[in-house]
């Protein structure tokens, strides 16, 4: 049995972690934590409905975490993992971190980006890039995973096979991408709908968004040359769910069922991706509370484009449902235990 901690219950993503978890057969939720300041509470006064699940939340204690756990899950915001992960690995613990402190490879990067210095510059090169699909060689023997975005999961399980069989090319790539309102968290929840609940309205347009470096950094890998995106977000009037829509330019006559034939093979075996067939397209109801992904294809033979569509719960297969598949492969189980039905 492994025995999970999880620090950083009170989030979304935390709350997820605990959701999946608590019914996961091969694991034991042993600690779960707020940050420094939080005090020890009951988790049924955070969350009624997990009143028969004994455990408190306590107060980070990281000597406590130490004793009681084999892998320990960061849901905490940003900078924040900096102070945490350096004494969790001495301890030989292994850690999943959902933040974006590890995920980019150059500190600078990070710095420009997310306006903090980076205070973990000695563990970015032991930090695996947690794309399950794409990584999972490397995922097994790790000990620290940069769990993924979920603007970049979405668009990355869309665009690596096109990528990776040679028949995009390496510039123009355009991601029209439209996230539920938990993408943004607790506080942004309760003010959108406060102040503008059903609005539908694009944000941090024009290379804004903290998401591009990422998203840049792992397709200039499948390429394995720079690539520059066009990226435009988006909130839409859901609580969950995220869809992208991906324009990349073909570089060689191609069907539309040639490339779903294509996205079939390169994801045969893996059971969380779904290539849909020809005139299929996904939506966000089908993947809402899983951690399925759902990619559609078209071939607009008119400019010579492919357009991807895929879909996925920015909470679960964006987040927390990943973070718990990356767990699975670390610790040689299954990757769909406690996933395929956690609805």
């Amino acid at each position: 049995m492994i025995k999970a901690a999880i620090i950083g219950i009170t989030g979304y993503t935390g709350e997820e972690l605990l959701r999946i978890l608590s019914k996961h057969p091969g694991v034991k939720l042993t600690m779960l934590a707020g940050r420094q300041t939080s005090p020890e509470r009951l988790l049924a006064d955070i969350y009624p409905k997990y009143k028969d699940l004994n455990i408190k939340c306590e107060p980070l204690n990281i000597e406590k975490i130490k004793e009681n756990a084999d892998v320990v899950f960061l849901a905490l915001p940003h900078a924040v993992a900096f102070e945490v992960v350096p004494k969790l690995l001495k301890a030989g613990k292994k850690v999943i971190d959902l933040s974006a402190d590890f995920r980019l490879k150059d500190s600078d990067t990070y710095e420009k980006w997310y306006k903090v210095n980076h205070t973990g510059k000695d563990y970015i090169k032991d930090a695996v890039y947690g794309l399950s699909e794409l990584y999972c060689d490397k995922i097994k023997p790790a000990k620290l995973i940069a769990n993924p975005g979920c603007y970049p999961t979405t668009i990355l399980l869309g665009i690596a096979p096109a990528v990776k069989n040679g028949f995009i090319t390496n510039g123009d790539i355009i991601i029209d991408s439209k996230s539920g309102i938990s993408g943004a968290g607790r506080k942004a929840v309760e003010k959108y709908f406060k102040e503008e609940h059903p609005n539908t309205r694009a944000y941090n347009i024009a290379g804004k968004h903290r998401h591009i470096p990422e998203i840049e950094q792992e397709i200039s890998n499948l390429f394995g040359q720079k690539t520059i995106v066009t990226f435009t977000p988006h909130v839409i009037p859901v609580e969950r769910g995220m869809l992208s829509v991906i324009y990349a330019n073909l570089n060689k006559k191609i069907t539309t069922s040639e490339a779903i034939e294509i996205y079939k093979n390169f994801y045969k075996g893996k059971n969380f991706v779904k290539v849909l067939d020809e005139n299929v397209l996904p939506n966000i109801n089908k993947v809402v509370n899983t951690n399925f992904c759902e990619i559609g294809l078209s071939v607009d033979a008119r400019t010579n484009r492919l357009v991807i569509v895929s879909a996925i719960d920015n909470l679960v297969k964006g987040a927390s449902g990943q973070a718990v598949q990356n767990m699975n492969i670390m610790f040689g189980l299954n990757e769909e235990t406690g996933l395929k039905e956690i609805i």
